[in-house]
């Protein structure tokens, strides 16, 4: 039995195997899972039902459980970030944002250096999610 907050057998063995620099999708209900991240990505279903899980959800999560550096937020047309963007923001102290158009993200979340998708039941449009890994920090004693 762990004493973390992850307990997701596949996601922690995955999550294992990253590194500083790897990239963790967190997408949403609408995203082309099997398309939209390179073929060598571990991919973890969440996507119980429509709204089950939601992005959020996940990040807090991962939030407890791995260092993390940057995010990558996809834009809509007008460049205005949606209210899933803002709240990813709150919960992101301290973690640079950068924005990208539909396809821009689409390229992005295609780099080799995208680790895990996490497929999402969130029904939130623009609401996907690409999270760099950071360093653990000698003070982190956080399991």
């Amino acid at each position: 039995m762990l004493f973390g907050t992850l307990t997701h057998p596949p996601l922690l063995s995955a999550l294992a195997r990253a590194g500083h620099g790897s990239k963790i999708l967190i997408s949403d209900g609408n995203y082309p899972h099997s398309t939209g991240a390179p073929a060598s990505a571990e991919r973890i279903f969440l996507n119980l039902a429509p709204g089950l899980l939601s992005v959020d959800d996940v990040l807090g999560v991962l939030t407890k459980s791995v260092p993390l550096e940057a995010a990558e937020v996809m834009l809509p047309p007008d460049g205005v970030e949606v209210p899933a963007i803002v709240g990813y923001r709150e919960m992101l102290p301290g973690v640079s944002f950068s924005g990208h158009d539909r396809f821009g993200f689409y390229e992005a979340a295609r780099h080799p250096d995208v680790a895990i998708v996490i497929a999402t039941g969130d029904q939130r449009v623009y609401a996907n999610l690409l999270l760099t890994i950071g360093v653990r920090q000698p003070e982190d004693t956080t399991p």
